[in-house]
């Protein structure tokens, strides 16, 4: 409520504007501060939640909204009132008749527009996402509610916003209306929010979709039974090899959308998302479903999420943020290739997507689809627990569809290559590759971008480092000096402090490096890149090397002849929890790209063939493994076993928040480590029932630090990807 008796009321009056017209004009009139205009007869409380990130004011504010407001003043609307003083936005919630606070209360400025952004269902879920993640309301609602564009609001003006559909727009309106408004569908001014699209009818889309490829899973078909009979199947979805995926989301969107209830699906990146929109519009029809993503612009993104907002479509595709996409009559959830840390959203409270859908699936009793080629250990817990049930191909299936995974290091090549173990591009790969360029595109993948990204003394290999910051060398060009990683510092007279020599080997070669090697290896075959800002969508069906990064790996029809898979070591050794189950993924999102091994298609893996994580590969069995890392991390205490929280800030200011944090029953200080730039870290873990009630501790502490006006900044990130 307004009027915090501790800290400076939210609002005050406003001075009268003055108007300094020129002689002979007169004077502009004298305009009523918002205090003193008349207060609305029906309903004049608002309750508002300010914009501001302090978790102390966490908490909707009283307003009074003046008479010449109470017409666009609706709940879910964007509003700005004064708070300590300043003018500031924020979301009007609801309104009543009557305020607790037993104060003055300020008065709304004005209304930024009368669009209602802020349905129920978003707001309610953003509570619990800031709940969960030991956050503010405020910042969840910034993931949640694009950035208002007025010229895009006004060209859509209610009814005739037309959704995206994979091509070409589709006709204005959606599938419910046909273009024309619904007299019914207004906002109301009183009772809280409302749903997206609220007034409209539920219209079904024409025909349930068959099957398809969801034939191939034993439980396919069950999942889209109930799905069409309106219940709310939950499935972990372990995806044959190949580029049925997108059909088989799509499939079951439609099946959800023929019921006439909306669909959700949340991919890691624009090309999965072009990918799935071309599947959307195949299978739905122009018009039918809208595409979000951030390329798209701030106008074109907010007129597609103000379609979605209105009901005028109900089948949304996009990327990380359209996890918050206000659809209405959600009944199917979906994020693909879930492990991708892309879902991780990398600003407060650093929600993750498929703990947002799960959330929204709950609370929305829909389905819910966790799919992809690998299997994390955070959706094994799932099934684990019983809040999902697996859908996976039989062993025979898997067979038909995966490539042939050969490790480079196996018994029969070593003795025929003794060289096999420690060759970066072994016999095998290039016999591979040699073999398989008749038939087609050969694909590389390379763990990182550049040329040499990490080089050592050549005698005496030792790790080669700035003499100015202690940072690693990397080479960029063949002819080119080491260069510093971190402060950029070229030093073309660097030598060895251990022994004194003055020359360099590679240690990590980047793609530009491989693409090098294999054009002299393969002379007269096109070499090309893909990566970073020059990735690629696709490549046509010839004779080429494809050398790309994880997730830059472009889509070939019909599957690439052959796949290279290098420097696994380099995936493996990174020093994180998660390194084998993100090696694996990465692994397996190259190689389902590959042709079936009937057809010839064969992954060569430069990784050690005994390692649980190759083995998985070559068997193409990501379950096993995924099953065995959940068992592993229950017996040492780590994710998603139990709940972690990572406290990171100054060395002082972490102390003083841990002593001051009330920590539940159960809570565990691990301990506090370095985490570079003058920074300390400290870990909390806690079984997974005591969740929230760690988070709403380390958001009073964090309450606390606000209210005092505390120095030094402290970072709070419950179950953070790169933990460890």
């Amino acid at each position: 409520m307004a009027g915090d008796r501790d800290r400076a009321a939210p609002g005050t009056a406003v001075a009268p504007a003055r108007g300094a017209g020129r002689p002979g004009h007169g004077r502009a009139p004298r305009r009523r501060s918002p205090a003193a205009q008349p207060p609305a007869a029906d309903l004049p409380v608002a309750r508002v939640l300010v914009d501001v990130p302090l978790a102390h004011l966490d908490r909707p504010f009283d307003y009074l909204v003046p008479e010449r407001l109470a017409g666009s003043a609706v709940p879910g609307c964007r509003v700005r009132v004064r708070f300590a003083g300043q003018l500031t936005g924020g979301f009007l919630l609801d309104r009543v008749a009557v305020s607790e606070h037993p104060g003055r209360l300020a008065a709304l400025e004005r209304v930024v527009s009368p669009e209602p952004v802020l349905t129920q269902e978003i707001a309610a879920l953003a509570r619990e996402v800031a709940d969960r993640y030991a956050g503010t309301l405020a910042d969840v609602l910034r993931l949640a509610i694009p950035p208002r564009h007025a010229a895009a609001e006004a060209a859509a003006p209610g009814h005739g916003a037309r959704p995206h559909s994979g091509g070409e727009p589709g006709p204005g309106g959606g599938p419910d209306q046909g273009g024309e408004p619904d007299p019914g569908d207004k906002p109301d001014r009183g009772g809280g929010l409302r749903g997206p699209g609220a007034g409209q009818a539920r219209a079904r889309l024409p025909g349930r979709p068959e099957p398809g490829p969801w034939s191939r899973y034993p439980a396919g078909p069950a999942f889209l039974s109930a799905l069409a009979d309106g219940r709310a199947p939950r499935a972990v979805w372990t995806a044959l090899p190949g580029q049925d995926w997108p059909d088989e989301i799509a499939c079951a969107a439609a099946t959800a959308a023929a019921t006439g209830r909306g669909a959700l699906i949340v991919v890691p990146d624009t090309r999965d998302l072009g990918l799935v929109d071309a599947a959307l519009a195949l299978v739905l029809g122009p018009g039918r479903h809208a595409s979000l993503a951030a390329g798209l612009g701030p106008a074109e993104r907010y007129r597609r999420w103000l379609a979605v907002a209105r009901g005028e479509v109900r089948v949304v595709a996009g990327t990380r943020a359209a996890m918050f996409a206000p659809v209405a009559d959600l009944g199917l959830v979906v994020v693909w290739d879930d492990g991708d840390d892309l879902h991780a959203e990398p600003r407060a409270p650093y929600p993750h997507a498929r703990e947002v859908l799960a959330l929204r699936a709950h609370r929305a009793r829909a389905a819910a689809l966790i799919g992809g080629f690998a299997r994390t250990a955070e959706a094994t817990s799932l099934v684990a627990s019983g809040w999902a049930r697996a859908v996976a191909a039989p062993r025979v299936v898997v067979r038909r569809f995966a490539p042939d995974v050969r490790p480079a290091g196996d018994d029969a090549e070593l003795a025929r290559d003794e060289a096999a173990r420690s060759a970066r591009i072994p016999s095998l790969a290039l016999r591979t590759a040699r073999a398989a360029l008749d038939r087609g595109p050969v694909l590389v993948q390379v763990p990182r971008r550049g040329y040499l990204t990490a080089v050592a003394c050549e005698r005496c290999r030792a790790a080669a480092r700035c003499a100015t910051c202690g940072g690693p060398l990397a080479v960029e060009a063949s002819d080119a000096p080491a260069r510093c990683r971190w402060c950029g510092r070229t030093d073309a007279e660097w030598r060895c402090p251990a022994c004194g020599h003055g020359r360099v080997r590679a240690v990590v070669a980047g793609s530009r490096r491989t693409a090098e090697e294999l054009s002299r290896a393969f002379p007269g075959t096109p070499v090309v890149l893909s990566g970073g800002t020059a990735t690629l969508g696709s490549v046509p069906r010839r004779p080429v090397l494809v050398v790309a990064t994880p997730g830059a790996e472009p889509h070939v029809a019909g599957g690439y002849a052959a796949g290279v898979l290098l420097d696994g070591w380099v995936l493996l050794g990174r020093p994180s929890l998660a390194a084998a189950q993100e090696a694996l993924r990465r692994w397996m999102n190259a190689a389902a790209l590959v042709a079936p091994g009937a057809d010839g298609g064969t992954v060569v893996l430069v990784a050690e063939a005994a390692l649980p994580v190759a083995q998985a590969l070559i068997r193409w069995d990501p379950v096993t493994h995924a099953e065995r890392e959940l068992a592993e991390r229950e017996a040492l205490g780590f994710p998603p076993a139990v709940r972690m929280a990572a406290v990171t800030g100054t060395g002082a200011a972490v102390a003083g928040f841990l002593a001051e944090t009330l920590l539940p029953a159960g809570a565990e200080v691990i301990g506090t480590v370095p985490a570079g730039e003058g920074k300390v870290q400290a870990l909390i873990r806690i079984p997974r029932p005591g969740g929230l009630a760690l988070a709403a501790a380390l958001r009073q502490a964090q309450a606390a630090r606000t209210a005092r006006k505390e120095t030094g900044q402290v970072r709070v990130r419950l179950d953070p990807a790169d933990l460890i």
